[in-house]
């Protein structure tokens, strides 16, 4: 079943059991996916996963503005989205991909960096967000 279709069920069973909130959040979220998928990109991880940035970030904008009530909605849509997306990896396994992938590169210092996130974000598969595979990288070629 791919995501679209259990976001789909998801709406249904949240509209009959009157999470209006819930219901708003699926449709745009089913509302990027199927844009995508129209304009041929069809990547569902990489929508989820932008669609939940957008949300965190606008919580923490909200949470900087004095808007607690606004940042705990977002906060709170950015948690629903991350439950569609795949289990992220642990920082042991993000560390042994950095590792291998500075291997393979035969990168010795942070001017290596570019080579290096190539291959790890390759490895990764989205499973890890960019930022926390970044600092692995920064930290190993450091050391």
């Amino acid at each position: 079943m791919t995501v679209a279709e259990q976001l789909k069920t998801d709406i249904t069973a949240a509209m009959k059991a009157g999470e209006r909130e819930r219901v708003g959040a699926l449709r745009l979220v089913l509302s990027e996916l199927q844009k995508s998928a129209k304009d041929g990109d069809g990547d569902e991880v990489a929508v989820l996963r932008r669609e939940r940035k957008r949300r965190l970030d606008a919580a923490q904008q909200f949470k900087d503005g004095g808007r607690e009530e606004l940042a705990r909605q977002e906060q709170g849509e950015a948690e629903l989205i991350a439950a569609y997306l795949p289990a992220e990896l642990s920082d042991e396994e993000l560390a042994g991909i950095v590792s291998d992938a500075v291997a393979e590169t035969g990168a010795s210092s942070p001017k290596d960096m570019g080579q290096v996130m190539k291959a790890a974000m390759a490895r990764v598969g989205g499973r890890a967000d960019g930022k926390r595979v970044s600092a692995r990288v920064r930290e190993a070629l450091a050391s």
